[in-house]
């Protein structure tokens, strides 16, 4: 349903898109944005003062668990869209490592029932590229792609038998849609459950070395490039890696990476005497390869940022690190860790906004998101200078959250979604 007919005025508006930067005033009408020259003024419901805020179109995630099917305990799709509208998103891209996984039709129906069902935010689903992700055969893809799959993705798990990927990437090139890879070297990668180098040792954990990432990208380019396949790499974490995808990028290769803000912002070292929510996977990497990660986002080498949102509830709570499940639940502390990359300097904002909305746009060959007239109205409305500290999330049911008491700014005020209103800050 289309929201009130509102009139923001002197707000500062930036669109990435267009490289537009500048004060002015929007109109959000019928579910678009409107010229505010031209709308009848007498229409409007409700004025906004813009003094001090910016807009932006509202963000897009390309890799979301939302746990849904599961049991519930680690967060669902109503917990964790929730959790997403609070960070500034409109348009989620599920993640298919859900219990059952999302390699039948029947999983990606229910999810889209549930979807709709909720009809809080633009959600995409994305299908197991092979048979319960293990990576030994292929998945019923035609099948998936009649049931709503925007993209296939093997989540956090590679494809060891090059012969398989092979084939996986030939039929996915058939179907035109992008395949989203987890580039590792399982052998070499073994069961590590942090980065190897001095704090691994020092705590006696089990090491995943960053050639593993390296060498799964190298194999996987090469694959891709004599299969056609438009290939993604969701979750890099290797400065080496990422300078590879930039070279096959430049040969003409459709080759896409992701970094998630988590490698931008925390290094191995965070991990202290084993706080578990600094586990993730790939693993955080040392401070020499973040500062790598940082020029290479500087440079144009990283088309998206993720927030790689993956909830685990309170049950894994007081589990070693050893024991705890790989990942961090904080999507809805996007807009201030996003922000504190512009803050330090890294990127401009107009680049930041842009890695948030218009690079997973066209990964996921969507409408890149734009705030002209006649586009839908999905937007965020920030206050950049709002002090934020986070503390556990309000929304998400992840327990997991490296940043608790961070002294951050960056709130997000509105979330419009088809001119919704679909978060409000309390």
């Amino acid at each position: 349903m289309e929201g009130l007919a509102r009139y923001i005025r002197g707000i500062r508006i930036l669109d990435p898109a267009h490289g537009r930067d500048e004060l002015g005033d929007l109109v959000l009408a019928q579910g678009c944005i409107q010229d505010p020259q031209t709308f009848p003024l007498d229409q409007i419901q409700e004025e906004l003062d813009g003094k001090g805020l910016f807009a932006c179109p509202a963000f897009i995630e390309t890799s979301f668990q939302a746990h849904t099917p599961g049991h519930g305990r680690d967060g669902d799709l109503g917990s964790e869209l929730r959790a997403a509208a609070a960070g500034g998103f409109a348009q989620v891209l599920l993640r298919p490592d859900t219990n059952p996984v999302a390699d039948h039709p029947g999983v990606l129906w229910e999810q889209r029932r549930l979807a709709d069902q909720e009809g809080l935010l633009r959600v995409h689903l994305s299908a197991a590229l092979t048979h319960a992700l293990a990576g030994e055969s292929l998945s019923e893809l035609g099948r998936l792609v009649d049931a709503g799959a925007r993209a296939f993705s093997q989540a956090l798990q590679g494809i060891p038998n090059s012969r398989i990927l092979r084939l996986a990437l030939e039929y996915a090139a058939d179907l035109r849609l992008p395949v989203f890879l987890f580039p590792e070297d399982s052998t070499l990668a073994a069961h590590g459950v942090m980065d190897e180098g001095p704090t691994s040792l020092r705590l006696g954990l089990a090491g995943r070395p960053m050639a593993a990432e390296e060498i799964g990208v190298e194999r996987d380019l090469r694959i891709a490039a004599n299969s056609g396949a438009r290939i993604h790499f969701p979750h890099l974490s290797s400065a080496a890696a990422i300078a590879r995808v930039a070279a096959a990028r430049h040969r003409g290769q459709a080759v896409s990476c992701a970094v998630s803000l988590h490698h931008l912002l925390l290094q191995d070292h965070d991990v202290g005497y084993f706080q578990t929510a600094f586990k993730t996977l790939p693993p955080l990497r040392s401070q020499t390869n973040r500062e790598a990660l940082l020029r290479a986002l500087a440079n144009g080498a990283i088309q998206a940022l993720t927030s790689a949102h993956t909830p685990w509830g309170r049950d894994w709570k007081g589990m070693t690190f050893a024991q705890a499940p790989f990942g961090i639940g904080t999507i809805e502390w996007t807009i201030p860790l996003a922000l504190r990359l512009v803050q330090e300097g890294v990127a401009d904002l107009l680049t930041v906004l842009g890695l948030l909305t218009v690079g997973p746009a066209r990964i996921l060959g969507l409408a890149v998101p734009d705030l002209r007239p006649g586009s839908p109205a999905d937007l965020c409305i920030i206050d950049p200078d709002a002090a934020v500290i986070p503390a556990s999330n309000r929304w998400s049911r992840a327990y997991q959250n490296p940043y608790v008491g961070w002294p951050l700014q960056g709130q997000l005020r509105y979330l419009f979604v088809d001119g919704r209103l679909v978060y409000l800050h309390p």
